[in-house]
């Protein structure tokens, strides 16, 4: 086993990036994404996702980024930051940290460590192990390469919560106290906040259920407030009073979007019916949740139908369109949905979201700023962006119609 870990961290996107910033201050560091754009962009030193600043994207210990997979071939320590999706009917789609593990496999040697830290329903990281790994490179699981398991806890657009400050749990199955410091001694790098679990399958499943208990949260929430709108009740005194007592759990409701709740559920829920075991609960929250976007969108074009000065000449205003509050992804996002939707029903919709980045905007039509307020004739606040109470402030001001159906301010 080589006494120096040279490490490589495949995906470079909101996972793998915060990972590879972490190593490259101690270690040489590859850093590898199929993306050239987005390679190009960070050798730029510029995060188009804003999550990480310029000067941590400075390269230091002749560390690289790039594309190129040749530069695996001396690596030693392999950490896996791929999106898992779903594909159609809500299945998991493996295609890319199966690739990746392919790529990997080409450059694999005897005392060689890999590292999951994608999102995957239990038994996926030892199946890929020997399925792959194995197969491809003639070596033995255990005896000549080893493997773990760390899920991924980072949350876009939370500073407070880094990498390099929360618990991380890291899994592996081995009782060779060398394979065991070499796991310690590199993610000790990463965080100081090391929980070790000796079964990879427990970790794989504790991943999956930290977002479906939230995702079941949220839903609950959002079940109250379709309650209280239709009994005519007060759903944000509701919540107030609800929290006073001590235990009362502080979810919200809301749209739930993203590439972490709308999708964990399904993966537990697939390995589950391959194994007959019918989970009662866990589906349950997404019926709920996925409708919100349905509902939310009616919503609008009732409070619309109000406005007497309403025509298809006159303008309509979202505010906020990505998936959730201070980030810039628009993957699954039902903000972005429900105005690309009434974007086709009337003449005049207009989005404004400030966090987005510049192709985003160009892309979906999303304003980077107001010029004037008054010249909408409905507001609607669906994500509450840091700087988006200013709009509203500005909105309530002028005395505009608005809409804030989650009640943010």
């Amino acid at each position: 086993m080589n006494k120096t870990i040279f490490p490589c961290v495949v995906g470079l996107g909101y996972v793998g990036l915060p990972v590879f910033t972490r190593l490259n201050k101690f270690y040489k560091t590859v850093g590898y994404d199929i993306n050239k754009e987005r390679v190009n962009s960070l050798l730029k030193k510029n995060d188009i996702n804003n999550e990480i600043n310029k000067k941590d994207l400075k390269l230091q210990n002749n560390s690289i980024i790039t594309k190129n997979n040749n530069f695996l071939k001396n690596c030693n320590f392999f950490i896996v930051t791929v999106p898992t999706p779903l594909i159609k009917n809500k299945l998991p789609d493996l295609k890319f940290l199966r690739d990746s593990i392919k790529t990997i496999s080409k450059f694999l040697k005897k005392g060689d460590f890999i590292v999951i830290e994608s999102t995957v329903y239990p038994g996926t990281t030892k199946l890929l192990a020997k399925q792959i790994l194995e197969k491809n490179s003639n070596l033995k699981l255990n005896k000549d390469f080893f493997i773990g398991y760390s899920p991924e806890r980072i949350n876009p657009g939370d500073k407070k919560h880094q990498v390099q400050n929360i618990k991380k749990v890291l899994a592996f199955e081995t009782k060779s106290k060398k394979v065991y410091k070499r796991f310690f001694s590199l993610y000790s790098k990463i965080t100081k906040k090391i929980v070790i679990s000796k079964s990879i399958d427990d970790a794989e499943t504790a991943k999956v259920i930290e977002n479906i208990q939230r995702d079941l949260n949220i839903a609950l929430m959002n079940d109250i407030f379709l309650f209280s709108k239709r009994m005519g009740l007060n759903f944000k005194n509701i919540i107030r009073l609800a929290r006073t007592k001590w235990n009362f759990l502080r979810f919200n409701a809301g749209l739930v979007g993203g590439h972490c709740l709308p999708v964990d559920p399904y993966y537990l829920n697939y390995i589950a019916k391959r194994n007959k075991i019918k989970l009662k609960t866990v589906l349950a929250g997404r019926s709920v949740n996925e409708k919100m976007k349905s509902v939310i969108y009616d919503m609008i074009v009732k409070k619309i139908s109000y406005i007497k000065k309403f025509n298809k000449k006159n303008k309509i205003l979202i505010v906020g369109v990505t998936y959730k509050k201070d980030v810039s992804d628009l993957r699954n996002s039902y903000p972005l949905s429900i105005y690309l939707k009434l974007k086709k029903k009337f003449r005049e919709v207009y989005a404004y979201d400030y966090i987005c980045n510049a192709k985003d905007q160009k892309k979906f039509g999303i304003l980077n700023n107001i010029s004037s307020i008054n010249k909408f004739n409905l507001i609607v606040f669906l994500v509450n962006h840091s700087k988006n109470l200013k709009v509203f402030n500005l909105t309530k001001k002028n005395n505009l119609e608005y809409l804030d159906p989650f009640g943010f301010y």
